[in-house]
């Protein structure tokens, strides 16, 4: 068997290994790939590895060899999967590998704004503290999280992850979820969405992008927020208007937005929020821990080893 890497640079950047894979069968691993390059590349593959490397349809038709589409992610939308299906292929991917790293990645940006650890650290560089006439020194407000009201926006591994550790700070954790509430555990309490927005004092995005989804978090629904809430978003950049967030927080209605992700990957340089006050963007590192990547790697060679021993898992495309 011919297995081809499309682009494995982001999940391991030389860090980890492949060579696992090596014992499955023949295997190449291109750092990155262009869409020109697919086909030539692929064109002998049995196994095509890919994170963000797009398969069309019209690639899939030309790709005859191909029985086996591993994506190195959770999101599988960089395929096709109505048209992999019809060609016999199967296409998996690799779930819920980095629900503690972008948990922690949520927890990271609602301290960052709270507590403005990065910004005091800036200013004592810069004497602040050190010229100070006191012990202490402060010039921006500061808020305790626990008493506060945590909404969630979709409960899945992620989202049921942030509930567990909001409740862990003392939060009261709200969520707008698919999930009866009768399943749901006893700290976590369903609502609207409509509700959600009323009372979070912290808001934070974990549902998929869909056109029901899309821009959920706008300029209506914005105004519908408490004045001073903190907006986090790890899920997906569209999930919300970047220019509708970025005039809430020049206005002050929305006191803080950490995301890790934006609706362009990466940004254009004149993007609204890169250069907004009180928004905090991280260049989509979330899931980019060794540890999660390591899963990460460890799970795509499981679902390549599954699907040659006729035991597929992880299939999106049934």
């Amino acid at each position: 068997m011919k297995i081809v890497v499309l682009d494995g640079y982001t999940a391991n950047p030389g860090d980890l290994s492949w060579e696992p894979l090596k014992e499955i069968g023949k295997l190449e691993v291109y750092e990155r790939t262009a869409p020109s390059e697919v086909l030539s590349r692929a064109k002998d593959a049995e196994a095509v590895l890919t994170n963000k490397v797009v398969l069309s349809a019209d690639t899939l038709k030309q790709l005859k060899c191909l029985k086996y589409v591993g994506v190195l992610a959770t999101g599988y939308n960089v395929v096709d999967i109505v048209e992999a299906k019809k060609q016999g292929i199967t296409v998996t991917n690799i779930p819920a590998y980095s629900s503690n790293s972008v948990a922690q990645m949520v927890f990271a940006h609602i301290l960052n704004i709270t507590n403005r650890v990065g910004y005091y650290a800036r200013r004592n560089r810069e004497g602040k503290w050190s010229s100070s006439k006191d012990f202490t020194y402060w010039d921006t407000p500061l808020m305790e999280i626990s008493g506060k009201t945590m909404g969630i926006v979709g409960l899945g591994s992620i989202g049921s992850r942030v509930a567990k550790i909001a409740h862990q700070f003392g939060m009261d954790v709200f969520a707008v979820t698919s999930k009866n509430s009768a399943d749901l555990p006893e700290e976590i309490h369903k609502t609207t969405l409509d509700g959600l927005l009323a009372t979070s004092d912290i808001l934070s995005l974990h549902c998929p992008l869909t056109d029901s989804t899309k821009e959920m978090i706008n300029a209506e629904n914005i105004a519908k927020m408490k004045k001073g809430a903190i907006l986090i978003n790890t899920g997906r950049g569209a999930l919300v208007n970047e220019n509708d967030v970025a005039e809430a927080l020049e206005s002050g209605h929305l006191g803080g937005y950490g995301a890790d992700v934006m609706c362009q990957e990466p940004p254009v340089p004149d993007s609204p929020l890169l250069k907004t006050p009180n928004a905090f963007i991280t260049p989509h590192i979330a899931w980019a821990t060794y540890e999660a990547r390591g899963r990460l790697v460890d799970m795509a060679v499981a679902n390549v080893k599954a699907f040659v021993e006729g035991k597929a898992v992880n299939v999106v495309n049934k």
